[in-house]
């Protein structure tokens, strides 16, 4: 789900930028989108020209009013889009990895973690040799595993934009569920195997592995701490918690995989072989450089070298404020309409978290905005930002962008706060785009005015839904059924359809929009339930 915060039981990300138009402010000329007092309140344009890397976005300007495309430096917008273009083709081309291949490659990298063990089993001689070559192959399996969640979660951008967050986020969970099992399998099977080897029972067996195994203690450590994380991840569990305490919970991992480190290099792939033991700590070296690169230097770097800070909060409803983001250089981050940042805010009870939420909007050289509803006790504090807070962001992250597209035409489906995203893509993606927003009341149809211009504006098309209705609201409920999205869509099985809203939501959705005919690999979904 997006635009609803940590703190409820899911993680949500939203942003937004407002359009022209959209609110009438005092001093502001709504037939130009133009503001003519420089204190006037910052009123982006909407600009919906097909090709959105190769001009100029609009975005809010806290001293000089909406910027809507002219370079107010110059007086221009011919100049301004020149040096948008230069920027842009300087740039280095976006990266995505394919799942397929990501998954080949890891199922390839699995047989090579224990390629040593197979030529063994054909020499297996009874009960006890079965039960010690079991536990060396689930034992590898199990080192592999730590080091491919480890690197699931590096926030690579090839990965996060390729796979996807939410997908990713997915994978780290199945995969953290297959490395206990493998890691308590190990743990069984060596034991049975020096029970039947030395005869002891089940007590002396396990008190002689620790004391006298290499490295036990410190495994049957990592064990139990990995135990320890899988249980605050169950859902009933972690839906009772706060979402920044189940967040650093999770560092342990990082302990529980170093205090395992030494003791899968005692086993005998690793002391008989000196191949595999360059390939392990291969395999770890990469990843502890991807988490420490990726993680750590680059989101110290990009703090030094673009400065946010807030430029302005303003509140979109009584449960949604906008927050807008002020830097330099922030054309450099190279983020997509759909995307989403990481953003840790340097003030007091706020600093030590860092909580996704999505840009809806392109970003500019100077300005980004989020948009998020306070359900969290993170997402409520953003309301009482002073302007010039500094903020760290990381990313861009996230797959639910235009290189999804594969048709002209275009449905996006939005839920409550969710609309944050979609709103960014539907004032960029080129063609025939409609857009549908849902909502349980009429006061959670954030946003709406900005929609409404960038459809003038576009010559597109906007459906709003609402549960209750009201004589006042003019807008109509639109079940979430396959025939009802029929006959609000006319072609509605060859379009593309981008999801994003409540989990619920989202799910009864995709639901529909199969039933309707729309293939599953034409449904975009980007969610994050923590």
């Amino acid at each position: 789900m997006r635009g609803a915060a940590p703190g409820s039981g899911t993680h949500p990300r939203s942003g937004a930028y407002p359009p022209p138009g959209t609110h009438r402010h005092p001093g502001t000329d709504t037939r130009s989108g133009t503001h003519p007092h420089p204190d006037a309140p910052p009123h982006p344009h909407p600009d919906t020209r097909p090709h959105p890397e190769t001009r100029p976005h609009p975005h809010p300007h806290p001293d000089t009013g909406a910027r809507s495309g002219a370079d107010t430096r110059s007086g221009t917008r011919a100049r301004s889009g020149a040096r948008t273009r230069r920027r842009v083709h300087a740039r280095p081309p976006v990266r995505r990895a394919r799942p397929p291949l990501v998954l080949a490659l890891i199922f390839a990298g699995a047989v090579a973690a224990t390629a040593t063990c197979w030529p063994d089993l054909t020499s297996i001689s009874g009960v006890t040799g079965a039960l010690a070559w079991a536990g060396r192959l689930t034992g590898l399996l199990a080192g592999y595993a730590c080091a491919v969640l480890l690197g699931l979660m590096a926030r690579v951008p090839a990965l996060d934009r390729g796979v996807g967050t939410d997908r990713l986020a997915r994978w780290h969970a199945t995969g953290g569920r297959h490395t206990i099992v493998l890691s308590v399998a190990h743990m069984l099977f060596a034991v049975a195997a020096h029970v039947a080897r030395s005869g002891t029972g089940v007590p002396d067996a396990v008190a002689g592995l620790l004391l006298d195994g290499p490295a036990m203690l410190e495994a049957a450590v990592a064990l139990l701490l990995l135990i320890g994380v899988a249980v605050v991840s169950v859902r009933e569990v972690r839906r009772r918690m706060r979402y920044e305490t189940w967040h650093y919970l999770h560092f342990v991992t990082y302990v529980a995989v170093f205090l395992g480190f030494g003791h899968q290099l005692t086993g005998p792939d690793f002391t008989g072989s000196a191949v595999m033991s360059v390939f392990w700590y291969a395999l770890y070296v990469s990843v502890v450089a991807l988490l420490v690169w990726h993680r750590f230097l680059i989101p110290v770097h990009r703090a030094l070298r673009h400065g946010l800070r807030v430029a302005e909060v303003r509140r979109e409803s009584s449960s949604v404020v906008s927050v807008y983001l002020t830097g330099e250089h922030l054309d450099e981050l190279g983020a997509e309409p759909g995307q989403f940042f990481r953003w840790r805010f340097l003030a007091p009870g706020m600093w030590w978290t860092a909580n996704p939420y999505s840009l809806s909007a392109p970003a500019s050289s100077r300005f980004l905005r989020i948009t998020v509803k306070g359900v969290g006790d993170h997402s409520r504090a953003l309301a009482g930002l002073r302007p010039g807070t500094r903020v760290w962001a990381e990313g861009p992250y996230g797959a639910l962008t235009a290189a999804r597209r594969r048709r002209p035409q275009v449905l996006l489906v939005g839920g409550g706060v969710g609309i944050s995203p979609l709103r960014a893509l539907f004032e960029t993606l080129p063609g025939e785009v409609t857009l549908v927003y849902m909502a349980r009341r009429d006061e959670e149809l954030i946003l709406r005015h900005e929609l409404d211009a960038i459809a003038a504006v576009r010559g597109a098309t906007v459906h709003y839904t609402v549960d209750e209705l009201t004589g006042s609201s003019g807008k109509r409920n639109v079940p979430l059924t396959g025939r009802a999205l029929r006959t609000l869509i006319p072609g509605l099985a060859v379009h593309d359809v981008y999801l994003c809203g409540p989990a619920g939501m989202t799910v009864a959705a995709r639901q529909a929009l199969r039933r309707a005919g729309v293939p599953g690999r034409r449904i975009h979904v980007e969610s994050f339930d923590f």
